[in-house]
């Protein structure tokens, strides 16, 4: 589509910056209960799991340390996987596991190609 070239940059950049909010807002809801209550008790793996969600999620949004943040996020995302979901079935669509199996290949995109532009880490690099 002609009139969507050159907008590689801008795109990639909201791809960064609304996947570090997804990914933050599980954090938010683990610790704060918002928008609602997480449904489980939170055990030290979840709330490891919760603060990388805050502090990962937090530093992509703002594109500062992007690259070992989404690393981490990415680890994170797959050993969640296999623990929450790919224990009751490997295929992601049915064992509900899809949503954090996307998160561990965004953010090992993102840990691969930087902040891009809308960062802290581009504005510092200039």
């Amino acid at each position: 589509m002609k009139f969507l070239d050159g907008f590689g940059e801008q795109a990639y950049a909201l791809l960064r910056i609304v996947a570090g909010l997804l990914f933050l807002a599980h954090g938010v809801q683990k610790f704060f209960g918002f928008p609602t209550a997480f449904p489980y008790p939170l055990n030290p793996m979840l709330y490891a799991a919760g603060a990388i969600e805050l502090v990962a999620g937090g530093l992509i949004i703002i594109g500062l340390f992007t690259r070992p943040a989404a690393f981490i996020a990415s680890g994170m995302s797959a050993v969640g996987y296999w623990v929450a979901h790919g224990s009751t079935g490997l295929y992601p669509i049915a064992n509900s596991g899809e949503t954090i199996a996307l998160y561990c290949f965004i953010f090992l995109f993102i840990a691969t190609r930087g902040a891009g532009i809308w960062s802290v880490d581009g504005a510092t690099r200039k």
